[in-house]
């Protein structure tokens, strides 16, 4: 496959339908078009589309809603919230530690739900190799993802912000909370 063909599969907006409810609180369709923020890092061959972010616990839910996604593109969650994004990989384009995001960390519980292609974590001691169907339980530890496919790697993530028990802190730099991932990709 040409890279223009991979290109053209790759970094397609997913369709986000969201509801509410109307004034006499029927249950309506909000809105129903392709998310409306997506952060392409075509040096990396990755691209985050955003699809929803909820700010405290529990959720609060409104008749109709103000974008969340419309906020600077951060990794992690907000905080005591949660965000669900795809993040596309393409393949064949990996560092010279074979990696294709840096290794990063967030206090975070994320749900990586590999919808097509395949996609390895790295971890500080192990790979594993992760494909369509396939779920990643990523709680709080050192990681980095490569697409070491021929296709492209496209993943679901939730998000859901989390703390350190003093269990791992223990076992963990005293610094470790200064080194995470608060930022956008590549920020």
């Amino acid at each position: 496959m040409s890279e223009a063909a991979r290109r053209g599969a790759a970094f397609r907006p997913p369709r986000r339908i969201v509801t509410g409810h109307d004034a006499a609180g029927t249950s309506v369709v909000l809105s129903d078009a392709p998310v409306p923020v997506t952060r392409e890092l075509p040096e990396d061959g990755v691209a985050f589309h955003e699809v929803w972010a909820t700010r405290g616990a529990p959720a609060v839910i409104e008749a109709g809603y103000d974008e969340p996604t419309a906020e600077a593109l951060t990794v992690p969650p907000p905080a005591r919230g949660t965000r669900i994004r795809i993040n596309e990989f393409l393949p064949a384009h990996l560092d010279p530690q074979g990696l294709q995001s840096p290794m990063h960390r967030t206090e975070s519980v994320d749900y990586g739900i590999v919808l097509e292609g395949e996609v390895t974590l790295v971890l500080d001691d192990s790979e594993v190799t992760a494909y369509a169907g396939d779920i990643v339980i990523q709680r709080g530890t050192d990681h980095a993802w490569a697409n070491r496919g021929d296709r492209v790697a496209r993943v679901a993530f939730v998000l859901i912000d989390a703390r350190y028990d003093d269990d791992v802190l223990a076992t963990l730099p005293t610094d470790v909370r200064d080194s995470l991932m608060r930022h956008g990709p590549r920020a």
